[in-house]
């Protein structure tokens, strides 16, 4: 241990070095103290600081895949003619007919399930009678609606929408049928 003392040889005094006092510490030893403290602190904040990130990546690849089936879906609207008085009578009504984009698709028409023919139709009666009446599939009536595998067929393409096609249907006139009411039910088919 070095004593620290006051010498004055001269008009100032100074600090001898040479002797150490229990529990007193030297400048320099005091001085690297300081400086240990300050370099662990350094390197203490440095530790917060943000680093980038160091990462590695792999890469896989994988199939994506999907199927479109071809379908078709038909609705329809009833028609109704309204009271026959003997004169003829026209009448209209729809098929809603939605099929997959693309899909091409045709409808045929029944003939119904009151004893008729897809080319003769008819209604019967209540009480017993028979009305016989056509279905068309233009405005101008020229063409008889067929049933499936028949003549007269709408075709169409599919568009993912529905696509509503009229039905055009008259009862001719002179039928000399009963009073009564007539219907039959018709059965509208897509083929796809």
């Amino acid at each position: 241990m070095m004593f620290l003392h006051c010498t004055q040889t001269s008009s100032h005094p100074r600090w001898a070095s040479n002797d150490t006092l229990p529990g007193k510490k030297t400048r320099m030893q005091r001085d690297r103290g300081i400086l240990a403290r300050i370099g662990i602190l350094s390197v203490f904040s440095l530790s917060l600081l943000p680093t980038p990130a160091i990462s590695a990546t792999s890469t896989a690849t994988f199939t994506v895949s999907a199927s479109i089936v071809a379908g078709c879906g038909i609705t329809a609207s009833p028609l109704a003619f309204g009271a026959y008085t003997g004169v003829q009578a026209d009448a209209e009504s729809s098929l809603s007919v939605n099929c997959t984009n693309t899909t091409a698709y045709s409808v045929g028409l029944g003939a119904g399930t009151s004893g008729g023919t897809a080319t003769a139709r008819q209604m019967s009666g209540t009480p017993a009678g028979i009305l016989f009446y056509a279905l068309y599939s233009d405005v101008t009536r020229a063409t008889n609606w067929g049933d499936t595998g028949g003549t007269g067929l709408i075709t169409g393409t599919g568009s993912g929408a529905v696509q509503v096609i009229p039905v055009y249907g008259r009862v001719v006139a002179g039928q000399l049928s009963p009073p009564g009411t007539y219907a039959d039910t018709m059965t509208a088919t897509v083929t796809f």
